[in-house]
């Protein structure tokens, strides 16, 4: 099996495929042609969320495909300042409307905070939240519910006032920058972890000593870099609007050896 199509199972026993298709950044009107390619070139798990502003046209993108809904793994997720459970409730009508689906594989509180307040306490709204997304869960309108952006403590106050642990935990993660105390929180609780930002934004691409072993391994940056991702046990969600590029990030067939992972794993900063 290719790797792309490979999956993680959560707790709840939903399956993920490994190497989701990232669509941060994309605008609306390019979300379209870019979810189209993807899906034509193999990609299964589509990741958006409502800050985006292009769950419309993911959406039609994912309808105009023709592939089977149980085929797919869709994720979207709350807006970071959108706290309570009224709240919560309303949004993800509004997603799942925009998407053009009646449920969900995967919603996510996008942060523990607004992205304009960072580090607030927010304790309580995420609480609330959380306890949308648990009755949303429970409908079966969701498959699995998780969070994105959150430290041990966020996570722990759920865990402390509501039912359901996180299945998920989406972080920015890539090689030299691992958020080693996360991981192993969410290991501890068996939360998945998907990987956003798997290139660093593009920095990864000006590291020598990434580059240099790229060119040893006789792979591109890119490749080595989801690679790395994949095999460090998280799920990695790249992103491009040009198919090429798209074809490469998926072409994973290969295997970092463990002293070339070990190499990667000390440029942590």
């Amino acid at each position: 099996m290719k790797t792309i199509h490979e999956v993680k199972t959560t707790r709840n026993g939903i399956n993920i495929p490994v190497v989701g298709f990232g669509t941060w950044q994309i605008p609306n009107e390019a979300a379209y042609e870019a979810v189209s390619l993807a899906l034509k070139n193999g990609y299964r798990h589509i990741d958006t969320a409502a800050a985006y502003g292009n769950e419309e046209a993911v959406g039609r993108a994912i309808k105009d495909s023709g592939i089977p809904r149980k085929d797919l793994f869709i994720t979207s997720k709350l807006q970071a300042q959108i706290k309570g459970y009224d709240e919560a409730l309303v949004e993800f009508e509004k997603t799942i409307t925009k998407l053009g689906v009646d449920y969900l594989d995967l919603y996510l509180i996008h942060a523990p905070w607004p992205w304009d307040q960072i580090g607030k306490d927010c304790t309580q709204g995420n609480i609330d939240s959380w306890k949308a997304f648990e009755k949303l869960y429970k409908e079966g309108k969701i498959k699995t519910i998780g969070v994105s952006n959150f430290a041990p403590k966020d996570i722990q106050a759920l865990i402390d006032t509501c039912e359901i642990v996180p299945f998920v935990n989406q972080i920015s993660y890539w090689i030299g920058h691992t958020q080693k105390e996360t991981v192993s929180f969410c290991d501890t609780h068996k939360i998945l972890i998907e990987a956003y930002s798997p290139l660093a934004t593009g920095k990864l691409f000006k590291n020598e000593k990434i580059v240099a072993i790229a060119n040893k391994l006789e792979v591109s940056v890119a490749r080595l870099a989801i690679k790395y991702c994949v095999q460090k046990g998280t799920i990695p969600l790249p992103k491009s609007t040009h198919e090429a590029r798209m074809i490469e990030n998926a072409d994973l067939e290969f295997k970092i050896p463990a002293l070339v992972m070990a190499e990667l794993d000390q440029l942590d900063r």
